[in-house]
């Protein structure tokens, strides 16, 4: 399997990822759509999730299809995010009609950054305006590390992020992976190597390869700082999939998110995964071709997470260092 030629979701022909950030408060909202609704699912593992819209991504459910997603930091207040982009989606005349009427599907993500050296003492809730200048600046290009829903994100020894990989399948289907890192565990074994090592494609976070050695004690944390967590990712492929198989892709992509990040999906951990179709290009063998997309979920996931850490950068009053300017 080869990567796609952005090494990001967005190598999933017809999806775009948008991000703003606040320096000052230390936070940001990520949002990922297309120009036409595509199919969602979704699966939650970690024991403390905040969403909005996600029970309508069940498959018995009567909207299949969604105008956008959004990851944010910001605990509940970030759950606002998506009321920026749906305001401007419908201006653009974007959602579900009814009657008369349309309504944007805007799915939403939270993590929780409100301990983490930022100014949180804002007069007005300002995720809304995020969510909107996020929208406002999609692309098929973005950065990663510091930036967007990842801005101020952390983990137990390093600062978390926004990562994104992809890889392009046998079968000529694309899978990719979108995700804001901020665990209560740790992306890397001994400080330097990741747990997602033995997946890296080529040298996308270090080239450093698996530690030496693996500790059998417990592992650190952020119980003790009582800094609030969560991993927050989105799993995408032009595979044609239903919401069910949208919502297994999201199932097999938490596998991912266990190789990277340990531990993962605890009761103070909100991690949870969307799985997203654009529906470009038909399943040859169902059976298999929806195994070896689950596969490549967890595999670009787990990169994923390893480049968000890989890519922050640092900023004043950071509770923990940056891995790229700790780790040379």
């Amino acid at each position: 399997m080869q990567t796609g030629p952005r090494n990001l979701i967005t190598d999933v022909s017809g999806l775009v990822v948008g991000n703003a950030s606040d320096a000052e408060i230390k936070t940001g909202v990520t949002v990922l759509t297309a120009d036409d609704a595509f199919t969602a699912g979704i699966h939650i593992m970690g024991g403390a999730p905040g969403t909005r819209e996600s029970d309508l991504l069940a498959p018995d459910k009567t909207v299949q299809q969604v105008n956008a997603l959004t990851l944010a930091g910001g605990s509940a207040f970030g759950l606002d995010a998506a009321s920026g982009v749906a305001d401007a989606l419908r201006l653009q005349g974007r959602g579900f009609a009814v009657g008369d009427q349309i309504v944007p599907i805007v799915p939403c993500a939270i993590l929780f950054d409100l301990l983490n050296g930022g100014d949180k003492d804002w007069p007005e809730n300002p995720y809304k305006r995020l969510g909107a200048q996020a929208l406002g600046s999609v692309g098929e290009t973005f950065n990663l590390g510091s930036v967007g829903a990842g801005t101020g994100a952390m983990l137990a020894s390093f600062k978390g992020g926004l990562g994104s990989a992809s890889v392009v399948l046998p079968s000529g289907h694309t899978v990719g992976a979108l995700v804001a890192v901020n665990a209560l565990g740790d992306a890397t074994v001994d400080g330097t190597h990741f747990w997602a090592a033995p997946f890296e494609a080529g040298a996308e976070f270090g080239g450093l390869g698996p530690a030496h050695d693996y500790p059998v004690g417990l592992p650190p944390t952020k119980l003790a700082s009582h800094n609030a967590n969560t991993t927050i990712a989105i799993v995408a492929t032009d595979a044609i999939l239903d919401q069910s198989q949208c919502t297994r892709l999201a199932t097999s992509a938490h596998d991912g998110m266990a190789r990277a990040l340990v531990p993962s999906h605890t009761p103070m951990d909100g991690d949870l995964v969307f799985g997203v179709s654009t529906s470009a290009k038909p399943l040859v063998n169902p059976a298999e071709d929806t195994m070896w997309l689950g596969h490549a979920g967890a595999t670009c996931l787990a990169r994923a997470i390893a480049r968000a850490v890989f890519h922050a950068t640092p900023a004043a009053k950071d509770p923990v260092p940056a891995y790229s300017y700790q780790v040379t």
